[in-house]
């Protein structure tokens, strides 16, 4: 599978959970220079909240039904982001996509050596509604 291929299908799986779940304030696949072959799917969304790990196996769950579980295998690990983390909020003022793709090589992101990125939605959440 190319990557091209790749990102075209998980821009494609961000966007229908983004419409079932709400939007993601980031989402990207990252691969690291100490992990040349795999990549590190970063998310990031206010519904994520304190329950991590339930994060984690749903997005587990939707990749293998939508996808195919062959798809997890290029996968190193699956990361939610808290949308305040200090990494999330500076990536979201540096780069402005939704449902798309924003490459970016040899970077440090969230203290990691990242040699290549696929950013696929990186926007700041909306401001909490007055009252």
């Amino acid at each position: 599978m190319t990557v091209t291929n790749l990102i075209e299908k998980f821009a494609r799986l961000e966007a229908e959970i983004a419409q079932e779940k709400g939007d993601f304030t980031f989402f990207a696949l990252f691969m690291r220079e100490d992990v040349p072959d795999r990549w590190d799917l970063i998310v990031s969304a206010p519904w994520v909240g304190e329950d991590k790990q339930g994060a984690v196996d749903y997005l587990v769950a939707q990749i293998k039904s939508r996808l195919g579980k062959e798809h997890l295998t290029c996968l190193s690990r699956i990361v939610p982001a808290d949308p305040d983390h200090v990494a999330v909020q500076d990536l979201n003022r540096a780069i402005q996509v939704e449902h798309g793709n924003v490459e970016v090589n040899d970077r440090n992101f969230f203290g990691l050596a990242i040699k290549r990125a696929h950013i696929i939605t990186s926007k700041r959440p909306p401001a909490p509604a007055a009252r």
